[in-house]
């Protein structure tokens, strides 16, 4: 098995969300005949929602057992739990609120009305990581990790030029005065994103080619900080033509 990174090249956007929806159901459903749990990784984009949607709307849905399924996230919106804003809250109206999974197996990050601060709202968020993974771990054993990446390049709330894009400390760490509103976020670190088994990244827009290229090509991760992410397994970049424009060739590939 190889983690060299690939890209999967579709039409457009609903090609890539459509394929991408049945690639999960079928992964996941491998995954369930070998673990007893499954953890996956949630980004809160307008690709990955679309994603989630093609899921909730597939004929396969209800094969999976998802009371095995435990859903995380590589960042969120520090902003209230019913703020529109909240990447949970998209992913609930789009597939969790729509299928039979425990409550306690959706692990949202803190919200501002937890009572928490930033700063121990991202500590939380760690020791329920924490509490999640084997022994000699700090994350649990994230099986697909779904991250969207910016025109800049940024993934979860890992932004250029962020101290937070060099930690290798933390599982978890809080954001402050993001370039991109709101401001105050909490994100996984480049080190537990790189803990997952595969990593599936998904782009759309012809305003995503030169961050994708630029990441592809070997640029630092503290400029492209999607350059620096890359799962244990397997890395594929699921992207539609209009983001394609500067992939090299060698590392298009046909299939999964």
């Amino acid at each position: 098995m190889t983690n060299e990174r690939r890209v999967l090249i579709h039409k457009d956007s609903e090609a890539l969300t459509a394929a991408l929806a049945a690639r999960f159901l079928t992964k996941t459903l491998d995954l369930l005949d070998e673990f007893d749990r499954v953890n996956i990784v949630l980004e809160g984009g307008r690709v990955g929602i679309a994603v989630l949607e093609s899921i909730n709307a597939s004929p396969a849905r209800d094969s999976l057992d998802w009371s095995r399924v435990h859903f995380w996230w590589g960042d969120e919106r520090y902003v209230a739990a019913d703020s529109d804003d909240r990447s949970d809250l998209k992913a609930r109206a789009a597939l969790l609120d729509h299928v039979q999974i425990p409550a306690e197996n959706i692990h949202a990050m803190p919200s501002t009305d937890s009572g928490l601060t930033l700063d121990e709202a991202a500590q939380a968020y760690s020791a329920e990581l924490n509490r999640f993974a084997d022994s000699d771990a700090t994350v649990p054993r994230f099986d697909i990790t779904f991250l969207g990446v910016g025109p800049d390049g940024h993934t979860a709330s890992l932004f250029p030029g962020f101290a937070e894009v060099q930690d290798k400390d933390h599982s978890v760490l809080p954001v402050r005065n993001s370039p991109k509103p709101p401001s105050d976020r909490i994100t996984l670190t480049r080190s537990a994103l790189n803990s997952s088994q595969r990593v599936w990244v998904e782009l759309a827009g012809a305003e995503k080619a030169t961050s994708l290229g630029l990441a592809l090509a070997g640029a630092s991760y503290a400029d492209v900080p999607i350059a620096g992410i890359k799962g244990r397994r397997r890395t594929v970049f699921f992207i539609d033509q209009a983001a394609a424009a500067e992939v090299p060739e060698n590392l298009i590939t046909q299939s999964y």
